[in-house]
């Protein structure tokens, strides 16, 4: 039996995390989830699935919750940043699943790996934000980081039993979003509703306008690089619109091994959470006669630019990644609200990146000082 913390429980991989919970009850036991102000849908997860703690990260929706919450079930409520900590270091939890989207997840991160607890890992930013600090964290606590991101997994999968020395290449596949084909003149007044249609992949909101950029595979391409600590010129993108080859690792001696698989989140889940084991599942079977073509091709980087930043991010070093990271968590989140347009948001990372003051071999306090940085810049700009 493995006792979880699900940080981020009412968002997509935070639900589907619960579904494979449900359908496996004598494997898992949630002892704590979160979420930022989701009270109807945490109340529902509470009575199912009965957690000791949970914790909202908005103070008023916390207070709301407790009224809520009826007088037979005992759970501790908690709230704020503290409360997220909290539920990251509690002795009865084995596995912490990070699914909160954003840098909110690299503190709590933090405090788990430091707790000893195994991280199944949803959360991109904490490694975008700070992979040299949180792998190097984890080495020193001998805490496993199973990555949850179905890429990630896959790649995860094809090293299982492979050398280091012996990689040539990481390939991320990328779908290409809901925009694949377009050229930049067809895209510039496209709305947020149109980014949001992602054609094979049920995702949240910024994730999917992530994918509509590709600055999801950018951010992919610099969790690969501390992950499986390979040098950025041997992480390569290609786009794979099928989304059934999950991502693929190439050889020095020219073989390449992939992932295959229906595109389900479930799955790369489920793979985390029973590490190093596989169990049964009712998933849909992939049909390679059915899917029949698989295709691929490069990714346009004069239409999506966004990838090509975090190439440059990474190169930089330091703390560009994370000054990258939190204009685009901004940006996306104007764009969410109507506030800039679709290449607004490559326009003002490319800003913010010629105007950030860097830091070479940052302390976690230096990134966090960047995201405050960051915002403030973009916020005066965008005035």
């Amino acid at each position: 039996m493995k006792r979880i913390t699900i940080l981020g429980s009412t968002g997509s991989i935070g639900t589907q995390t619960l579904d494979v919970v449900r359908k496996n009850r004598d494997k898992f036991e949630v002892v704590a989830i979160s979420a930022n102000s989701s009270v109807d849908l945490l109340l529902e997860q509470i009575l199912e699935f009965s957690p000791k703690y949970v914790t909202v990260y908005n103070e008023e929706s916390a207070k709301k919750l407790k009224d809520m919450i009826p007088d037979n079930i005992n759970i501790e409520v908690l709230t704020s940043m503290e409360g997220l900590v909290k539920i990251c270091e509690l002795d009865e939890v084995d596995v912490v699943l990070t699914a909160v989207v954003g840098m909110i997840g690299l503190v709590p991160t933090m405090a788990a790996i430091k707790a000893k607890k195994t991280i199944a890992l949803a959360n991109k930013e904490t490694l975008v934000t700070a992979g040299e600090l949180v792998m190097s964290e984890a080495k020193k606590n001998n805490v496993k980081i199973l990555p949850v991101d179905s890429e990630h997994s896959a790649i995860f999968q094809c090293l299982n039993g492979e050398r280091h020395k012996d990689i040539e290449k990481i390939i991320l596949t990328a779908s290409g979003g809901p925009f694949r084909g377009k050229k930049r003149e067809e895209l510039i007044n496209v709305t947020k509703n149109e980014a949001l249609k992602h054609p094979n992949w049920d995702m949240g909101r910024k994730i999917s306008i992530d994918s509509s950029t590709l600055m999801n595979k950018g951010l992919e391409v610099i969790e690969a690089k501390w992950l499986f600590d390979v040098d950025v010129e041997d992480i390569d993108v290609v786009v794979h619109p099928q989304s059934i080859i999950h991502s693929m690792v190439s050889f020095k001696d020219s073989s390449v091994i992939s992932q295959m698989g229906c595109p389900d989140m479930r799955l790369p889940i489920v793979y985390a959470l029973t590490y190093p084991d596989r169990i049964e599942t009712d998933y849909e079977r992939l049909d390679l006669a059915k899917v029949a073509t698989l295709t691929f091709e490069k990714p346009d980087m004069d239409t999506f630019p966004c990838l090509g930043l975090a190439y440059k991010a990474l190169k930089l070093g330091g703390t560009y990644a994370a000054a990258l990271n939190s204009a685009n968590e901004f940006l996306v989140n104007k764009f969410l609200n109507d506030k800039i347009g679709f290449y607004d948001i490559p326009y003002y990372i490319e800003k913010t990146l010629d105007c950030h003051k860097n830091r070479v071999n940052p302390t976690l306090e230096d990134i966090l000082e960047v995201d405050k940085e960051t915002r403030a810049f973009l916020a005066n700009l965008l005035k």
